[in-house]
Protein backbone atom coordinates (compact mmCIF):
# COMPACT_ATOMS: atom_id res chain seq x y z
CA UNK A 1 0.00 0.00 0.00
CA UNK A 2 1.36 3.57 -0.74
CA UNK A 3 0.19 6.93 0.36
CA UNK A 4 1.38 10.33 -0.40
CA UNK A 5 2.42 10.58 3.50
CA UNK A 6 4.87 7.33 2.71
CA UNK A 7 5.05 4.18 4.23
CA UNK A 8 8.75 4.41 5.52
CA UNK A 9 7.77 4.18 9.24
CA UNK A 10 4.24 3.85 11.13
CA UNK A 11 2.52 6.18 13.31
CA UNK A 12 1.66 6.43 16.66
CA UNK A 13 -0.56 8.56 19.18
CA UNK A 14 -2.08 7.88 22.37
CA UNK A 15 -4.91 9.25 24.87
CA UNK A 16 -4.19 11.44 27.95
CA UNK A 17 -7.49 10.93 29.17
CA UNK A 18 -7.99 11.01 32.81
CA UNK A 19 -11.35 10.88 34.44
CA UNK A 20 -11.67 13.62 37.32
CA UNK A 21 -8.12 15.04 37.05
CA UNK A 22 -8.34 18.74 36.55
CA UNK A 23 -4.32 19.95 37.41
CA UNK A 24 -2.82 21.26 34.66
CA UNK A 25 0.50 19.26 35.46
CA UNK A 26 -0.79 16.00 35.16
CA UNK A 27 -1.36 16.10 31.65
CA UNK A 28 1.48 18.42 30.94
CA UNK A 29 3.68 14.66 32.62
CA UNK A 30 2.07 12.43 30.60
CA UNK A 31 2.29 14.77 27.04
CA UNK A 32 6.01 15.22 27.91
CA UNK A 33 6.14 11.68 28.51
CA UNK A 34 4.64 10.69 24.97
CA UNK A 35 7.06 13.29 22.88
CA UNK A 36 10.08 11.28 24.56
CA UNK A 37 8.34 8.45 22.94
CA UNK A 38 8.50 10.40 20.16
CA UNK A 39 4.73 9.92 19.28
CA UNK A 40 2.96 11.64 16.18
CA UNK A 41 0.21 13.54 18.68
CA UNK A 42 -1.49 12.70 21.98
CA UNK A 43 -5.49 13.27 21.96
CA UNK A 44 -7.49 14.28 24.57
CA UNK A 45 -11.32 13.60 24.85
CA UNK A 46 -14.49 15.95 25.87
CA UNK A 47 -17.89 15.58 25.39
CA UNK A 48 -20.71 17.76 26.73
CA UNK A 49 -22.03 14.05 28.17
CA UNK A 50 -19.69 13.99 31.76
CA UNK A 51 -18.10 16.76 33.50
CA UNK A 52 -14.67 17.62 32.97
CA UNK A 53 -12.23 20.33 32.02
CA UNK A 54 -12.34 21.67 28.23
CA UNK A 55 -9.53 19.89 26.31
CA UNK A 56 -8.76 22.16 24.01
CA UNK A 57 -7.62 24.70 26.73
CA UNK A 58 -5.95 22.02 28.61
CA UNK A 59 -3.67 21.46 25.52
CA UNK A 60 -3.63 25.12 25.12
CA UNK A 61 -1.85 25.03 28.38
CA UNK A 62 0.08 21.99 27.65
CA UNK A 63 1.31 23.63 24.41
CA UNK A 64 4.16 26.08 25.90
CA UNK A 65 5.53 23.23 28.16
CA UNK A 66 6.08 20.46 25.02
CA UNK A 67 7.83 21.54 21.78
CA UNK A 68 7.52 18.83 19.12
CA UNK A 69 4.35 16.84 20.05
CA UNK A 70 0.70 17.02 18.42
CA UNK A 71 -2.09 18.08 20.34
CA UNK A 72 -5.25 17.14 19.40
CA UNK A 73 -8.10 17.94 21.72
CA UNK A 74 -12.14 16.49 20.88
CA UNK A 75 -14.62 19.59 20.10
CA UNK A 76 -18.30 18.82 18.80
CA UNK A 77 -19.79 20.25 16.31
CA UNK A 78 -23.11 19.93 17.72
CA UNK A 79 -24.12 23.12 19.76
CA UNK A 80 -20.86 24.99 19.21
CA UNK A 81 -20.73 27.82 16.70
CA UNK A 82 -18.50 26.76 13.85
CA UNK A 83 -17.40 30.31 13.77
CA UNK A 84 -16.07 29.93 17.34
CA UNK A 85 -14.58 26.81 17.25
CA UNK A 86 -12.46 27.24 13.94
CA UNK A 87 -11.23 30.36 15.79
CA UNK A 88 -10.18 28.37 18.96
CA UNK A 89 -8.60 25.74 16.47
CA UNK A 90 -6.79 28.26 15.01
CA UNK A 91 -5.58 29.52 17.78
CA UNK A 92 -4.14 26.36 19.36
CA UNK A 93 -2.20 26.08 16.35
CA UNK A 94 -0.54 29.24 17.02
CA UNK A 95 0.02 29.07 20.41
CA UNK A 96 1.63 25.48 19.55
CA UNK A 97 3.91 26.48 16.16
CA UNK A 98 2.01 24.41 14.43
CA UNK A 99 1.14 21.59 16.10
CA UNK A 100 -3.05 21.37 16.55
CA UNK A 101 -5.23 19.08 15.26
CA UNK A 102 -8.95 19.12 15.69
CA UNK A 103 -10.56 15.46 16.71
CA UNK A 104 -14.19 16.15 15.44
CA UNK A 105 -17.06 14.50 17.04
CA UNK A 106 -20.91 15.40 17.23
CA UNK A 107 -23.70 14.92 20.69
CA UNK A 108 -26.51 12.84 19.75
CA UNK A 109 -28.56 12.86 23.08
CA UNK A 110 -31.43 15.26 24.50
CA UNK A 111 -29.69 15.63 27.95
CA UNK A 112 -26.98 17.16 26.28
CA UNK A 113 -28.87 19.26 24.11
CA UNK A 114 -30.78 20.53 27.49
CA UNK A 115 -27.51 21.77 29.00
CA UNK A 116 -27.94 24.25 26.08
CA UNK A 117 -31.37 25.02 25.09
CA UNK A 118 -30.12 26.57 21.75
CA UNK A 119 -31.62 23.44 19.39
CA UNK A 120 -34.95 23.00 18.64
CA UNK A 121 -36.77 19.78 19.77
CA UNK A 122 -37.00 17.00 17.68
CA UNK A 123 -40.30 15.90 16.47
CA UNK A 124 -42.72 13.71 19.04
CA UNK A 125 -42.24 10.20 18.75
CA UNK A 126 -38.99 11.13 16.78
CA UNK A 127 -36.97 9.62 19.80
CA UNK A 128 -34.61 6.39 18.45
CA UNK A 129 -32.80 3.79 20.11
CA UNK A 130 -30.11 4.85 23.06
CA UNK A 131 -31.60 8.41 23.78
CA UNK A 132 -30.57 9.94 20.60
CA UNK A 133 -33.03 12.04 19.27
CA UNK A 134 -31.93 13.18 16.39
CA UNK A 135 -30.34 10.68 12.98
CA UNK A 136 -26.42 10.38 13.21
CA UNK A 137 -25.86 10.47 9.82
CA UNK A 138 -27.90 14.21 9.86
CA UNK A 139 -25.50 15.20 12.89
CA UNK A 140 -22.56 14.02 11.03
CA UNK A 141 -23.69 15.64 7.64
CA UNK A 142 -23.40 18.62 9.98
CA UNK A 143 -20.14 17.99 11.40
CA UNK A 144 -19.18 17.63 7.76
CA UNK A 145 -20.31 21.05 6.51
CA UNK A 146 -18.49 22.53 10.43
CA UNK A 147 -15.18 20.97 9.10
CA UNK A 148 -15.68 22.62 5.69
CA UNK A 149 -16.38 25.75 6.68
CA UNK A 150 -13.15 25.54 9.37
CA UNK A 151 -11.27 25.15 5.69
CA UNK A 152 -12.72 28.13 4.28
CA UNK A 153 -12.23 30.18 7.40
CA UNK A 154 -8.76 29.27 7.90
CA UNK A 155 -8.37 30.81 4.49
CA UNK A 156 -10.14 33.11 4.40
CA UNK A 157 -6.56 35.25 5.30
CA UNK A 158 -3.98 34.67 3.11
CA UNK A 159 -0.23 34.25 3.96
CA UNK A 160 0.69 37.20 3.74
CA UNK A 161 -2.25 39.63 4.83
CA UNK A 162 -0.67 41.01 7.51
CA UNK A 163 1.62 43.93 6.61
CA UNK A 164 2.56 45.29 9.96
CA UNK A 165 3.47 48.57 8.68
CA UNK A 166 4.22 51.12 11.65
CA UNK A 167 5.13 53.67 9.29
CA UNK A 168 2.24 53.75 7.34
CA UNK A 169 -0.06 52.12 9.60
CA UNK A 170 -1.25 49.63 7.80
CA UNK A 171 -1.61 46.25 9.87
CA UNK A 172 -3.35 44.05 6.92
CA UNK A 173 -3.54 43.85 3.43
CA UNK A 174 -7.44 43.92 2.88
CA UNK A 175 -7.60 42.57 -0.55
CA UNK A 176 -5.97 39.04 1.20
CA UNK A 177 -9.01 39.20 3.13
CA UNK A 178 -12.26 36.79 1.97
CA UNK A 179 -15.35 36.92 2.47
CA UNK A 180 -16.41 32.76 2.62
CA UNK A 181 -20.12 33.07 2.04
CA UNK A 182 -21.10 29.88 3.42
CA UNK A 183 -24.70 28.51 4.02
CA UNK A 184 -24.88 24.87 5.50
CA UNK A 185 -27.84 22.97 6.51
CA UNK A 186 -27.96 24.85 10.07
CA UNK A 187 -25.73 27.60 9.92
CA UNK A 188 -24.10 30.10 7.67
CA UNK A 189 -20.94 32.27 8.36
CA UNK A 190 -19.62 35.40 6.30
CA UNK A 191 -16.57 35.73 7.33
CA UNK A 192 -13.03 36.25 7.30
CA UNK A 193 -12.21 34.75 10.23
CA UNK A 194 -10.75 37.04 12.80
CA UNK A 195 -7.57 34.80 13.42
CA UNK A 196 -4.40 34.77 10.45
CA UNK A 197 -4.34 31.48 8.81
CA UNK A 198 -2.62 29.43 10.93
CA UNK A 199 0.58 28.26 10.64
CA UNK A 200 -0.18 24.87 9.10
CA UNK A 201 -2.52 26.12 6.85
CA UNK A 202 -5.37 23.75 8.33
CA UNK A 203 -4.93 22.22 11.61
CA UNK A 204 -4.99 17.72 11.12
CA UNK A 205 -8.71 17.26 10.94
CA UNK A 206 -9.22 13.59 12.77
CA UNK A 207 -12.56 11.63 12.67
CA UNK A 208 -13.44 8.11 14.20
CA UNK A 209 -14.58 6.50 11.10
CA UNK A 210 -15.81 3.09 13.02
CA UNK A 211 -19.39 3.84 12.85
CA UNK A 212 -21.11 4.19 9.78
CA UNK A 213 -22.87 7.48 9.64
CA UNK A 214 -19.19 9.22 9.98
CA UNK A 215 -17.27 7.72 7.45
CA UNK A 216 -18.76 10.19 4.60
CA UNK A 217 -17.41 12.97 7.14
CA UNK A 218 -13.71 11.40 7.06
CA UNK A 219 -13.78 10.27 3.73
CA UNK A 220 -14.47 14.23 2.63
CA UNK A 221 -12.45 15.97 5.01
CA UNK A 222 -10.26 13.80 7.51
CA UNK A 223 -6.46 14.35 7.63
CA UNK A 224 -6.41 10.98 10.10
CA UNK A 225 -8.80 8.11 10.15
CA UNK A 226 -9.42 6.05 13.38
CA UNK A 227 -10.65 2.59 13.27
CA UNK A 228 -11.78 0.62 16.22
CA UNK A 229 -11.14 -2.68 14.85
CA UNK A 230 -10.88 -6.46 16.92
CA UNK A 231 -9.15 -7.65 13.65
CA UNK A 232 -6.81 -7.17 11.10
CA UNK A 233 -9.93 -7.92 8.58
CA UNK A 234 -11.97 -5.57 10.21
CA UNK A 235 -10.20 -2.34 10.14
CA UNK A 236 -9.28 -3.29 6.49
CA UNK A 237 -12.83 -3.26 5.16
CA UNK A 238 -13.73 0.26 7.31
CA UNK A 239 -9.99 1.46 5.72
CA UNK A 240 -11.20 0.30 2.16
CA UNK A 241 -14.41 1.68 2.25
CA UNK A 242 -13.47 4.92 3.77
CA UNK A 243 -10.59 5.45 1.08
CA UNK A 244 -12.96 4.41 -1.96
CA UNK A 245 -15.27 7.47 -0.62
CA UNK A 246 -12.53 9.87 -0.66
CA UNK A 247 -11.54 8.81 -4.37
CA UNK A 248 -15.45 9.42 -5.12
CA UNK A 249 -14.77 12.87 -3.41
CA UNK A 250 -11.89 13.50 -5.72
CA UNK A 251 -9.67 12.99 -2.84
CA UNK A 252 -6.28 11.15 -3.58
CA UNK A 253 -7.30 8.35 -1.07
CA UNK A 254 -3.01 7.91 0.28
CA UNK A 255 -4.08 11.62 1.96
CA UNK A 256 -5.73 9.84 4.97
CA UNK A 257 -3.60 8.44 7.58
CA UNK A 258 -5.79 5.15 8.97
CA UNK A 259 -5.18 4.23 12.76
CA UNK A 260 -6.51 1.50 14.49
CA UNK A 261 -7.56 2.66 17.79
CA UNK A 262 -6.92 0.59 21.02
CA UNK A 263 -7.59 0.83 24.56
CA UNK A 264 -4.30 -1.30 25.82
CA UNK A 265 -4.00 -2.62 29.23
CA UNK A 266 -0.18 -3.45 30.21
CA UNK A 267 -0.79 -3.84 33.63
CA UNK A 268 -0.20 -7.84 34.01
CA UNK A 269 2.99 -8.12 32.13
CA UNK A 270 3.44 -10.66 28.88
CA UNK A 271 1.91 -13.79 31.03
CA UNK A 272 -1.39 -12.01 31.04
CA UNK A 273 -1.47 -12.63 27.00
CA UNK A 274 -4.18 -14.78 25.51
CA UNK A 275 -3.47 -17.09 22.01
CA UNK A 276 -4.70 -14.65 19.31
CA UNK A 277 -3.26 -12.48 17.46
CA UNK A 278 -0.63 -10.11 19.09
CA UNK A 279 -0.69 -12.83 22.03
CA UNK A 280 -3.51 -10.61 24.42
CA UNK A 281 -5.75 -9.37 21.93
CA UNK A 282 -7.48 -7.06 20.84
CA UNK A 283 -10.53 -8.61 22.34
CA UNK A 284 -14.09 -6.81 22.13
CA UNK A 285 -15.25 -4.74 25.29
CA UNK A 286 -17.91 -2.28 26.08
CA UNK A 287 -15.62 0.28 25.70
CA UNK A 288 -14.03 -0.61 22.76
CA UNK A 289 -11.19 -3.02 21.47
CA UNK A 290 -8.93 -4.23 24.11
CA UNK A 291 -5.65 -5.18 24.02
CA UNK A 292 -4.48 -6.92 27.54
CA UNK A 293 -0.65 -8.19 27.51
CA UNK A 294 2.74 -7.41 27.68
CA UNK A 295 4.54 -4.31 26.18
CA UNK A 296 6.62 -7.11 23.54
CA UNK A 297 2.98 -8.66 22.44
CA UNK A 298 1.80 -4.92 21.66
CA UNK A 299 5.04 -4.06 19.87
CA UNK A 300 4.13 -7.68 17.58
CA UNK A 301 0.34 -6.90 16.93
CA UNK A 302 1.56 -2.88 15.77
CA UNK A 303 4.20 -4.60 13.45
CA UNK A 304 1.85 -7.06 12.08
CA UNK A 305 -0.92 -4.98 11.38
CA UNK A 306 1.44 -2.19 10.21
CA UNK A 307 3.87 -4.52 7.92
CA UNK A 308 0.76 -6.21 6.64
CA UNK A 309 -0.54 -2.83 4.91
CA UNK A 310 -3.87 -2.71 7.18
CA UNK A 311 -3.33 0.35 8.62
CA UNK A 312 -0.44 2.97 8.64
CA UNK A 313 -0.58 2.92 12.24
CA UNK A 314 -1.85 2.78 16.00
CA UNK A 315 -3.87 5.44 18.01
CA UNK A 316 -4.04 3.68 21.50
CA UNK A 317 -5.78 4.61 24.61
CA UNK A 318 -4.13 3.60 28.28
CA UNK A 319 -6.39 1.74 30.76
CA UNK A 320 -4.26 3.60 33.41
CA UNK A 321 -2.66 6.77 32.13
CA UNK A 322 0.84 6.69 33.72
CA UNK A 323 1.36 2.82 34.41
CA UNK A 324 0.80 2.10 30.74
CA UNK A 325 1.87 4.87 29.14
CA UNK A 326 5.15 4.67 30.20
CA UNK A 327 5.23 0.69 29.71
CA UNK A 328 4.16 2.06 26.42
CA UNK A 329 6.96 4.35 25.58
CA UNK A 330 10.02 2.24 27.63
CA UNK A 331 8.78 -0.96 26.13
CA UNK A 332 7.03 -1.15 23.27
CA UNK A 333 8.31 2.22 21.28
CA UNK A 334 11.80 1.34 22.41
CA UNK A 335 11.11 -2.03 20.74
CA UNK A 336 9.52 -0.74 17.34
CA UNK A 337 12.10 1.88 16.99
CA UNK A 338 15.23 -0.58 17.30
CA UNK A 339 13.24 -2.47 14.33
CA UNK A 340 13.64 0.48 12.33
CA UNK A 341 9.77 0.73 12.21
CA UNK A 342 9.52 4.23 14.31
CA UNK A 343 11.26 7.68 14.60
CA UNK A 344 13.55 8.35 17.11
CA UNK A 345 13.82 11.95 16.76
CA UNK A 346 11.20 14.47 14.99
CA UNK A 347 12.67 15.63 11.88
CA UNK A 348 9.89 18.48 11.32
CA UNK A 349 8.36 20.53 14.16
CA UNK A 350 4.75 20.41 12.98
CA UNK A 351 2.12 17.71 13.25
CA UNK A 352 1.73 17.63 9.27
CA UNK A 353 4.93 17.21 8.87
CA UNK A 354 5.28 14.43 11.47
CA UNK A 355 2.32 13.10 9.66
CA UNK A 356 3.64 13.28 6.29
CA UNK A 357 1.02 15.66 5.07
CA UNK A 358 1.53 18.59 2.65
CA UNK A 359 0.73 22.10 3.53
CA UNK A 360 -2.64 22.76 2.05
CA UNK A 361 -2.67 25.70 -0.62
CA UNK A 362 -4.85 28.54 0.26
CA UNK A 363 -8.30 27.95 -1.91
CA UNK A 364 -9.01 32.13 -2.01
CA UNK A 365 -5.08 32.83 -3.35
CA UNK A 366 -5.40 30.17 -5.83
CA UNK A 367 -8.46 30.37 -6.96
CA UNK A 368 -8.73 34.18 -6.73
CA UNK A 369 -12.14 33.94 -4.65
CA UNK A 370 -14.28 36.67 -4.48
CA UNK A 371 -13.16 38.56 -1.32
Amino acid sequence: MTSSHGRGLLHLAAAVDQRAVHDADSYVELVRLAERGGLDFVTLDDTFARPGPDALAVLSRVAPATSRIGLVPTVTTTHTEPFHVQAAVATLDWVSRGRAGWRIDVSATESEARLFGRRPSPTPGFARAGGSPWPADALWQEAGEVADVAAKLWDSWEDDAEIRDAATGRFIDRDKLHHVDFTGSAFSVKGPSIVPRPPQGHPVRVVDATEGPARQTAAEYADVVLVRAVSAAHATAVRDQVRESAREFGRDPGDLCVLASLVVDLGDGEHAAEPGHGGGGPRPTAQGPLYRGGPVDLAELIAGWYTDGTVDGFHLTPAEPRRDLERLVNGTVALLQHRGLFRTFYPGSTLREHLGLARPANQYAVTGGAS
